[in-house]
């Protein structure tokens, strides 16, 4: 298959048009059909380990998602098929449904017994509901009567208490347009709503279950179910309630995409790797979006490019478990060598016609492109830091705590750090954790654990933490161009007690991290390079510089300046800003004559 010819003119920053989209997505689907079981019910591909829901599973997984990505091209195209994508994946349903739970090498696992199934179960259904015309109805009815059987367990009350419950209302609302089940349907479309709700924190965001996990799971699920189904379904009474949503966290999801096309390696699921582009396509196929359709293409075609550019395929062509390549820290254990396919929710754009705005505008730069910006996130306690000068974005945590599963206690590396950027990633293993500020006991570092956010406001972010029992920090982050300004109040530690500040996370050939002491650290306390293991953006050369310091006293202060850039030779960070401190207040003077002034005090807000 020949490469299409990029287009520089239409587009400029990536040269990608229409038909690398279409050319891509036809050959991620053609690389896996050496994989499929004889007939296509399940696509088994290779990989280092299955995943905790086992190989049929996995298998099933194979065969939904890069359905998935087969109903987004062929829906795209009209019903044009020239690789038989759908025809590969019919047969894959008819027999996937024909005996599923048993032992048969194409049946599929019953919802009811594998709950993976549930997820699985919604790309199968978003798939026939974007290619009904060319594929249910032509099903016949003995085969349509099996499929619904499979997919009726999903309209129950979700069985993980979280983004699960859009795979019931995404199963209901196939349903519903196929008239099948329709008052049960219509009853899980309410559920399944009414629950995620609950989690909505205003401003477009949403919590991922009730422990304010704040990640990309907001763009490829908690807006892309709602908004996608009240689109297909023509509910204007929906799409009026999640339209605006969509727009809003646009407003600071565009926010989030370095010049380089990469979004931020910041949650779980990094693998979905493109997915990321899914919200973007979905505010301009619905008209919810603050984008241009220039700059909406921009961005993902720059993520697309991003990921294909560094390597996320192998020499087979499959999508590999990781984030540039092959990276086993960035995979969580639910994930098998098929999850990676739900990167064709990136490929959401292709809905829209060739002729839409979208695809004929030129490309536009994006936010992190045009001005420096430092933009609060209000729900989630997050901080937004953009340069124009490298295009590179950073986002400061106060406000998401995903609280880990690790039996020892370890923080999730994807939530708990203080900051994450578009060219460096968070480190393993967990006991030399970049961007941390620690309290040091019996010569271990304490993790953060859950973070309270305290607030925002233009400039800064704060939270608190209780890094062991007795002892309280309470932490902001002050920024301004690519200057930060970090700081730590210890409350209730002993005297005495050792604190560590350590900063980004760099290769020798990757931008460059500067940090700083400004308060609390004896008068000479010079940065030691401490080596902090790989990240799923370099090697395992990567090093980090880290601050020590002792308590003193009920409450101590520490305050240091940090940067990242890839400018070259930049000036050191302690020329960017004066910081000056009085008590618990700090006041800044920038490089540039502007002041910012912040004050740390005891209460939550």
């Amino acid at each position: 298959m020949p490469t299409p010819p990029e287009n520089r003119e239409l587009s400029p920053f990536t040269g990608w048009t229409r038909a690398h989209w279409e050319d891509t997505a036809d050959r991620l689907l053609l690389a896996v059909r050496p994989y499929a079981s004889p007939r296509h019910g399940l696509v088994d591909l290779p990989g280092p380990r299955p995943s905790w829901s086992g190989v049929r599973s996995d298998g099933l997984e194979g065969h939904a998602r890069t359905f998935l990505l087969a109903a987004l091209r062929v829906a795209g195209a009209r019903g044009e098929d020239p690789h038989g994508h759908l025809a590969f994946h019919a047969e894959g349903i008819t027999a996937g449904t024909e005996a599923p739970g048993g032992d048969g090498p194409d049946s599929w696992p019953r919802l009811t017994d594998v709950r993976q199934a549930v997820v699985e179960s919604a790309s199968v259904a978003l798939g026939l509901r974007l290619t009904r015309p060319w594929l249910w109805d032509t099903l016949d009815d003995r085969t349509r009567q099996r499929a619904v059987e499979w997919l009726l367990p999903a309209l129950d009350p979700s069985p993980v208490d979280n983004n699960w419950w859009l795979f019931g209302l995404t199963v209901a609302g196939f349903l519903q347009d196929a008239g099948i089940e329709t008052d049960r349907a219509a009853a899980t479309i309410d559920r399944s709503l009414d629950r995620v709700e609950q989690w909505y924190l205003g401003d477009g965001w949403y919590s991922d279950g009730d422990n304010r996990a704040f990640d990309h799971y907001n763009g490829w699920a908690l807006h892309l179910y709602p908004v996608l189904h009240a689109h297909l379904a023509g509910d204007q009474d929906l799409l009026d309630r999640y339209g605006p949503r969509l727009r809003r966290h646009l407003d600071d999801y565009a926010h989030l995409f370095g010049a380089d096309g990469a979004p931020l390696p910041y949650g779980r699921s990094l693998t979905y790797r493109f997915a990321a582009a899914a919200a973007p396509w979905l505010g301009a196929l619905t008209g919810h979006t603050p984008l241009t359709p220039g700059a909406t293409r921009r961005l993902a075609s720059g993520t697309l490019r991003y990921f294909l550019d560094r390597g996320a395929t192998d020499e087979r062509g499959l999508l590999t478990l990781g984030w540039h390549g092959p990276y086993e820290p960035v995979v969580q254990s639910y994930s098998g060598p098929a999850s990676p396919y739900w990167a064709a929710k990136g490929f959401l754009g292709l809905l829209l016609p060739a002729c839409h705005p979208v695809w004929s505008d030129p490309e536009e730069p994006l936010p992190a492109e045009r001005a420096d910006t430092v933009r609060p996130v209000v729900p989630a306690g997050l901080l937004i830091q953009t340069t124009a000068a490298d295009g590179l974005v950073r986002l400061h945590n106060h406000g998401s705590n995903h609280v880990s599963s690790d039996p020892s206690g370890a923080d999730d590396a994807g939530y708990a750090r203080y900051a994450y950027s578009t060219r460096t990633g968070p480190t393993t293993p967990p006991d030399q954790p970049d961007n941390h500020f620690a309290v040091v006991l019996d010569g271990k570092v304490t993790r953060r654990g859950p973070a309270t956010p305290l607030g925002t406001g233009p400039g800064w972010a704060a939270s608190a933490h209780t890094p062991h029992p007795g002892i309280r920090v309470l932490s902001a982050t002050l920024a301004h161009g690519r200057a930060e300004v970090r700081a730590h109040l210890v409350l209730g530690a002993p005297d005495g007690t050792a604190v560590r500040q350590t900063g980004w996370a760099t290769t020798p050939d990757g931008p460059t991290a500067q940090l700083h002491p400004v308060h609390g650290f004896s008068p000479a306390a010079e940065p030691v390079d401490i080596t902090t293991g790989a990240t799923l953006q370099g090697g395992p050369a990567t090093r980090t510089a880290a601050l020590h310091g002792s308590t003193s006293g009920p409450e101590s202060l520490f305050v240091t300046l940090a940067s990242l850039t890839a400018e070259p030779d930049p000036a050191p960070v302690s020329t960017l800003a004066a910081v000056h401190v009085t008590g618990r207040t700090l006041r800044v003077t920038w490089q540039d004559g502007t002041e910012a002034r912040l004050a740390l005090d005891h209460r939550d807000r």
